[in-house]
């Protein structure tokens, strides 16, 4: 790999505060190098003011360190403006912005929407909420029996002529990676509007919007080594200026009078409220930082992480691997068998290795594999072989433990 890892743990407080543990949850959070606790300090410290509406020049600063991180993600994503940059509390909140703004501009009682049986409830839940109550039709994708993206069927289900396509990039319950190109390329012949839950995707690999030609890239900054309760809603300027605002008040308005309201320009008129400043600056910060990193060295190093798990697991008696190592962003759920996910994450969480037990906020995918759960192994770029090692000892003699 063409990375210290001994240097690069160095910039995450975490493992200098706590260096009894080792982090396996990485797919829930990841942690922050110092460079975003130092942009969120620093705003607080020194800039800390409202944003677009005051006439002083501390707002004025304030409105420019979030709107330079506006721009930060945009060029990170490679959009073509920075309005199609939607700030959201996060993934979940920007799918029920979207889902809620499609429904009467694009979606209409008997159009179809497809996902798949990987889906993130984030994915899922908003279009019962706030589409299936009107008569919109779900659609999903089958799982293949080694539990990946069935492309024969989605090409099959693309023949219903669905409104929307909105699939997950990265399985956040399996790791396994979708061929995300050729998903928006044939669900764009098909004629639908394709969205992709960017939540796992965005710190696998680099995306460029406009390459993929997707018309919506949603994801949280926390995903992305930076902060919980900001979050990114990618979008084409023609289908944002589509959507109904989900929230009204504050900065979203042009005019308002007791009988009526008008809406703000793009991204103003779906950012109701005073944002979360702070995060967006760490955010920004977070994305300055991974771009000095080497991130194919990064992505490397994970394969090589999943496959040394995955073949130390494949050597433990009784364990159900539902991962493959193959494609495969850096997870890895399994199953000791005839016990439940929790007691074996409680005897690893007693020798220090954090990990997630149950199902992932994913309930229809692990029906859809008859089984109860899964324990997630999810791997970072900071994790180190030695952990590796560590919690397959650890793995083993608990499994050894609940055997006996």
């Amino acid at each position: 790999m063409n990375f210290d890892l001994s240097a690069l743990r160095q910039e995450f407080p975490f493992f200098s505060a706590h260096p009894e543990w080792i982090y396996l949850d990485n797919a829930a959070t990841l942690h922050k190098p110092q460079a975003v606790f130092d942009a969120m300090n620093e705003f607080y410290r020194s800039q800390n003011s409202n944003v677009h509406r005051s006439a002083h020049g501390l707002s004025q600063q304030a409105t420019t360190a979030f709107e330079t991180a506006r721009t930060t993600v945009a060029q990170f994503l490679n959009a073509r403006f920075s309005h199609e940059i939607i700030w959201t509390s996060g993934t979940t909140a920007g799918f029920n912005q979207l889902v809620f703004g499609l429904m009467g501009p694009v979606l209409q009682s008997g159009d179809r929407v497809l996902i798949s049986s990987m889906e993130h409830h984030a994915n899922i839940v908003p279009w019962h909420i706030h589409a299936l109550p009107f008569g919109v039709e779900l659609d999903v994708v089958p799982l293949t029996a080694d539990h990946r993206f069935d492309m024969a069927a989605f090409e099959e289900l693309l023949q219903l002529k669905p409104k929307v396509v909105s699939i997950s990039h990265v399985s956040n319950a399996l790791g396994h990676i979708q061929q995300v190109a050729d998903i928006v390329r044939l669900a764009k012949a098909a004629g639908a509007i394709v969205v992709l839950d960017g939540a796992q995707g965005i710190v696998w690999q680099r995306i460029d919007v406009q390459a993929l030609d997707v018309d919506f890239y949603l994801f949280s900054g926390h995903k992305l080594y930076g902060p919980t309760g900001i979050g990114v809603l990618y979008g084409k300027t023609r289908y944002l200026a589509l959507l109904r605002p989900l929230l009204g008040g504050g900065e979203m308005i042009k005019t308002v009078s007791f009988t009526q309201s008008s809406w703000n320009d793009l991204p103003y008129r779906l950012e109701a409220g005073t944002p979360n400043i702070a995060a967006a600056v760490g955010l920004g910060a977070a994305i300055l930082w991974l771009q000095q990193q080497d991130l194919t060295a990064f992505q490397q190093h994970k394969t090589a992480l999943v496959q040394r798990f995955y073949d130390g697991c494949k050597q433990i008696p009784l364990l159900d691997l539902l991962s493959g190592p193959t494609t495969n962003a850096g997870i890895v759920a399994l199953n000791l068998k005839n016990e439940h996910p929790a007691d074996l994450a409680t005897l690893l969480d007693q020798q220090n290795i954090a990990v997630r037990a149950g199902t992932h906020c994913a309930m229809p995918l692990f029906n859809t594999m008859n089984v109860k759960g899964s324990v997630r192994f999810s791997f970072a770029c900071y994790n180190s072989f030695d952990e590796v090692d560590r919690t397959l000892a650890a793995l083993t003699t608990a499994v050894e433990l609940l055997s006996e």
